[in-house]
């Protein structure tokens, strides 16, 4: 079983500390704070990883699907929108929005649109997520 690492650091209050997270690869440092996650402030937030790897594991998930369904995609680009707010007091991942765009010669639309709703509660992470709802919108690039 393949395991993954990260850490968090967090210095403070809620509202005047602050934080930083780290991949384990060191491919990703970033500093968080309050501002960053309920606010405008640069930085991060673990709603936005959160995003990131869902767009990553469904754009490597719907490009395994095609390709064993005869269609090796050119291309498959991933937006992940990650809703958080307040529900009942308490701030929640309310949802996540996928805007996928691929291109995959010899794919009509239909058949795209039907294997990207197929992967979002298919791949790894989506899984992981159960509780979210995720939502997909899928088109094929001109």
């Amino acid at each position: 079983m393949r395991k993954s690492n990260a850490r968090a650091g967090w210095q403070g209050d809620l509202k005047d500390g602050s934080g930083n997270m780290e991949l384990g690869s060191g491919a990703f440092s970033g500093a968080f704070s309050f501002g960053t996650r309920f606010g405008s402030e640069g930085g991060t937030n673990p709603e936005e990883l959160i995003g990131a790897a869902l767009a990553g594991c469904f754009s490597m998930a719907l490009a395994n699907g095609l390709s064993e369904d005869g269609h090796v995609p050119d291309s498959i680009d991933t937006k992940a929108e990650v809703s958080f707010g307040m529900v009942d007091g308490t701030p929640t991942v309310q949802g996540i929005h996928l805007n996928v765009e691929g291109k995959v010669p010899g794919l009509e639309q239909d058949a795209f649109a039907a294997k990207a709703e197929e992967t979002r509660t298919a791949c790894p992470v989506s899984r992981a997520l159960a509780g979210t709802e995720i939502t997909v919108d899928a088109r094929l690039a001109g």
